[in-house]
């Protein structure tokens, strides 16, 4: 027990969940292990997938639910963006085809619009989400930063290092929980 205490102060410092992960999911390898870790740490908070009420991300990933694209491929490939860019996991999140067909290349300012006007209506769109309280908790739960309803472009990078520091946060409390 004492190796481990001494490795993991060693080890998993607090620079390394702030600065050393953030980096290292600072890529476009979806099978990389810290993006798998960031499943893991959602299926272990039983986490819904991106904009759905019911379905989870360990349902998700047991019967192949799809990884959207959060700022569609397209739109980020009409704006002079690379594969490497936006490929990158941070931009990843697992959602329910229904959801994943309806939204297609819509931008973030667009559909997010649809799905806050979807909790003033009742009247779901995208996904069964129809009060703001639980929208903003899956939000949170799927590490989405603030602001993401009216992002677009400009706000790509920013987007994708904030949600980075998120990610790593949620794997840091996972791991905290064990």
């Amino acid at each position: 027990m004492q190796y481990l205490n001494v490795t993991e102060a060693g080890e998993l410092s607090e620079a390394y969940w702030k600065v050393n992960l953030v980096q290292r999911l600072n890529t476009s390898v979806a099978s990389s292990p810290y993006f798998n870790m960031f499943l893991v740490a959602q299926v272990k908070a039983h986490d819904k997938g991106f904009l759905s009420m019911e379905i989870d991300i360990e349902s998700m990933l047991e019967n192949r639910g799809d990884i959207h694209h959060l700022f569609p491929k397209n739109y980020l490939i009409k704006n002079g963006i690379v594969q490497a860019q936006y490929n990158q996991i941070a931009n990843y999140a697992f959602i329910q085809q229904e959801i994943n067909i309806k939204i297609k290349d819509s931008l973030p300012a667009h559909y997010m619009t649809e799905v806050i006007g979807q909790c003033n209506t009742k009247k779901p769109v995208y996904g069964g989400i129809i009060e703001q309280d639980r929208l903003a908790e899956n939000l949170k739960k799927n590490c989405i930063p603030d602001g993401f309803e009216s992002m677009e472009i400009g706000d790509y990078q920013d987007f994708l290092q904030r949600r980075r520091e998120l990610m790593a946060e949620k794997i840091h409390q996972y791991y905290d929980s064990l």
